[in-house]
């Protein structure tokens, strides 16, 4: 009982800062275009606090699951600057979450890597176990979040370049997007096998090995 509680607490220390990051590059992408909507609001910040959602912050890591959200960051694209589309605000703003969680888990594989080549001892076991839960969740919540359902910052993206004349049918899809989201959430505990996992496995499987390239040449 004593393992479990602690490997969800570790969930929880990572999960926190790393959603933190992902709020606070959406709020700053859009300040930066030039709606402080989100700056007004108090999310313009790596406080914690503002951006925690009681569920996808708290209850998830807690019961285990090593995935997690955030509250939303409030945009509003009609501020953004004169000269810039709404469709290609939205799109910076969208794209900034998941890679901000990638560069996270790029400067954790780093610094991990430094940290072995340079400890005379090497790291130690505590560290690894930290070390590979920081980088294999920032990687996880990179990929979950550009899958193309809303409220998934992806969905913002793929809609970004949707033509004109399919508008209505990529509407009428992100309509049960969030239903087909659920669905995927809970379906391990159905089934046996998260489908989720299925879906975001082979590219999250394939950034991991890349970054594990970057820690071999580093180490």
């Amino acid at each position: 009982m004593e393992f479990d509680l602690a490997e969800r607490l570790k969930y929880l220390v990572v999960l926190l800062p790393s959603l933190t990051f992902h709020e606070f590059a959406h709020a700053w992408s859009a300040w930066r275009l030039g709606d402080d909507t989100a700056a007004r609001m108090g999310r313009l910040t790596l406080n914690p606090i503002p951006h925690i959602d009681p569920i996808g912050t708290l209850l998830l890591p807690l019961l285990g699951v090593p995935i997690g959200w955030a509250k939303p960051v409030p945009v509003n694209p009609a501020n953004f600057r004169r000269g810039i589309r709404m469709s290609t605000g939205d799109l910076l703003v969208s794209i900034a979450g998941p890679i901000s969680n990638l560069l996270l888990a790029l400067l954790g594989a780093i610094a991990f890597a430094l940290l072995v080549r340079f400890s005379p001892g090497g790291a130690d076991r505590a560290t690894v176990e930290l070390a590979s839960v920081f980088i294999l969740m920032n990687v996880g919540l990179a990929v979950f979040n550009l899958l193309p359902l809303p409220p998934l910052d992806g969905s913002h993206v793929v809609g970004s370049f949707v033509p004109y004349r399919w508008r209505d049918a990529w509407d009428s899809f992100q309509r049960v997007g969030p239903i087909i989201l659920m669905v995927l959430l809970v379906s391990g505990a159905f089934t046996g096998r998260s489908l989720l996992w299925a879906v975001i496995g082979p590219p999250r499987n394939f950034i991991i090995g890349l970054l594990d390239h970057v820690i071999g040449t580093l180490a």
